[in-house]
């Protein structure tokens, strides 16, 4: 189990409460960042835990992947030895990473880059898909999913477009907005907790004559960024908060950690219904189903604010509860086909300055839904401002904007952060919609973070 405040990963007996083993933390959970042995080692915030195929095991060298969240790597951890070492990431934030998302395409990874050598950002889970034949890693700061093999050790984007929303389709064209639970089905098939959209989304492999692998994403539940409660139902009226974990029951089923609600739910594949097994936990992150001869299977519940593990029976009758749900969106602003000048304000907090060591630290992101909505400006670039020419003939459509600013303490190169050499502002710039004649000049009030993951929050145009 990854013991995230206390920057380490234990292992436990089957009481759930006796410490076997300890691997990283030093003698008071210390943070930071260190291959070594046993708690010599080094995490923060540890997050994802992924068994290597007992057949890779001995080929590799390790046992367990790790997502090592806040210092944005992978890393492995051999049980026998009790080894750690670093497979992937070079510590820098993906989103900010003068090489690949602000002068560059951050959806690009050169193939031959050494996998230590990548940028990646806020990988929260992992798991070994054999229908891909790699680790698939939820990289929750991207909104996307990544691909690790640990044979070549190279290091790709496996599905996501890099755009935070709810959208259904191929690995390249879909949207997850802050991916954190992963879990391969028995089926072969990727079951992801899409935890900013309340939701729960499958990935599928099919193959073609020829042999060609390709990957399809779908929501089971969830509608978007702003779409949440507590509700059972269909694809279409269940609701649920935050969710951040997975596992598979027995029947084929998936059991949710609905963390915000406090609640284990069920999403049943085949009616494509979703029920509740049980409610009053202290924010669930993550479960397990455990496997006992001559006794039921049972949940091992990941009860993070009450700081324990819990076992729990699978009930075989689910509740249906109904407790609402909620749609937190803007209301539409009317524009009309022409030219809009865009321009997200950033003002440097105070005892802050612009971390200029990789050139101009500001982007903006824009795309649309649909995609013709804009004839001109849509795209990744630095700067943020951007003029945006608007296609008359959409009578309704969302633009997605995504703005990022990076500014640090000290004077550069000796920042505060050696670690993380650059903190990131993110602010998602609110949904609206075309429909008559008013050209307005928007403003984003960025928000301000340091080096770590913050939900986004819509702001005012």
């Amino acid at each position: 189990m990854s013991d995230t405040a206390r920057h380490r990963i234990l292992q436990v007996a089957e009481d759930l409460n006796t410490v076997l083993a300890t691997y990283g933390g030093g003698e008071g959970g210390e943070k930071g960042y260190a291959d070594g042995t046993g708690t010599t080692a080094r995490f923060n915030e540890p997050q994802g835990l992924a068994l290597v195929p007992a057949e890779l095991r001995e080929k590799l060298g390790y046992d367990v992947l790790i997502t090592d969240t806040v210092n944005h790597r992978l890393r492995s951890l051999n049980l026998r030895t009790g080894e750690v070492r670093t497979l992937a990431g070079n510590g820098v934030q993906r989103v900010i990473d003068g090489d690949n998302a602000v002068t560059g395409n951050a959806n690009h990874i050169p193939a031959d880059a050494p996998a230590t050598a990548v940028a990646l950002s806020s990988p929260w889970d992992a798991v070994y898909s054999r229908e891909a034949g790699q680790f698939v890693i939820a990289m929750a700061g991207t909104h996307q999913l990544f691909g690790y093999d640990p044979v070549s050790e190279i290091v790709s984007i496996f599905a996501g477009a890099g755009v935070e929303g709810l959208q259904d389709g191929t690995a390249e064209d879909a949207w997850f907005a802050q991916p954190s639970g992963i879990i391969e089905a028995r089926d072969g098939s990727l079951w992801v907790a899409c935890s900013e959209t309340s939701g729960l989304r499958h990935v599928t492999f099919t193959r073609d004559e020829h042999g060609h692998q390709s990957v399809q994403v779908t929501s089971a539940v969830g509608l978007g960024l702003f779409d949440f409660g507590f509700v059972d139902g269909d694809s279409q009226t269940s609701r649920m908060q935050h969710p951040l974990g997975l596992a598979e029951l027995p029947d084929g089923s998936i059991a949710v950690a609905d963390t915000y609600n406090g609640a284990i739910r069920r999403w049943d594949p085949a009616a494509k219904e979703l029920s509740t097994l049980q409610r009053g936990l202290a924010e669930p992150a993550d479960l397990l189903v455990e496997h006992s001869t001559g006794e039921d299977p049972r949940l091992i519940i990941v009860e993070t604010n009450a700081h324990q593990l819990v076992r729990a029976a699978i009930p075989a009758q689910a509740q249906k509860v109904d407790e609402g749900a909620i749609t937190t969106a803007r209301p539409a602003t009317k524009l009309t086909g022409g030219t809009l000048e865009f321009t997200s304000r950033f003002t440097v907090p105070t005892g802050q300055k612009l971390d200029t060591r990789w050139g101009d630290p500001t982007q903006l992101k824009i795309s649309s839904t649909p995609e013709n909505f804009l004839l001109d400006g849509a795209g990744t670039s630095q700067g943020l401002s951007r003029t945006l020419v608007l296609n008359p003939e959409v009578q309704e459509a969302v633009l997605h904007i995504t703005a990022r600013a990076a500014a640090c303490d000290g004077t550069p190169p000796t920042a505060i952060f050696p670690s993380t050499p650059h903190a990131t502002c993110t602010s998602r710039i609110g949904v609206f919609r075309s429909s008559s004649p008013v050209m307005p000049r928007m403003r984003a009030n960025l928000c301000w973070i340091c080096g770590v993951l913050t939900r986004a929050r819509p702001v005012s145009l």
